[in-house]
């Protein structure tokens, strides 16, 4: 194998491998909310349906269903619709006020992909 090929192959190796364990793991929201503390100030990912929204000027929050459980996720981006199937990242805090209400645990999004 000529070393050009052999550095453009090791270089995508690399690139690869960087690109796949700086993905947050995927959990569960019940192993969330089980067990907040765990996942404190952790970035997480998650995947679910939209069940509830409320936003104002691209800021708010909404409910995320997977079946196991539901967690408010805040995001700064504007809120999905209801029924929207989506994956979001982010890091979970607890404790966490709304516009005066609590909403417990939460998952604060960094990230947002639309899911099939």
């Amino acid at each position: 194998m000529p070393i050009s090929r052999r550095i453009s192959f090791l270089s995508l190796l690399l690139i690869g491998t960087f690109l796949f364990t700086a993905c947050p793991k995927r959990e569960s929201i019940s192993k969330i909310l089980a067990d907040p503390a765990r996942y404190v100030d952790k970035e997480v990912g998650i995947t679910g349906t939209v069940t509830d929204a409320y936003g104002v000027l691209n800021t708010g929050a909404y409910e995320l269903d997977d079946g196991t459980g539901k967690i408010w996720v805040v995001t700064r981006r504007g809120v999905p619709s209801r029924g929207a199937k989506i994956g979001a990242k982010g890091r979970v805090y607890t404790g966490f006020n709304l516009s005066g209400r609590s909403l417990g645990t939460v998952l604060e999004e960094s990230d947002r992909r639309a899911k099939n």
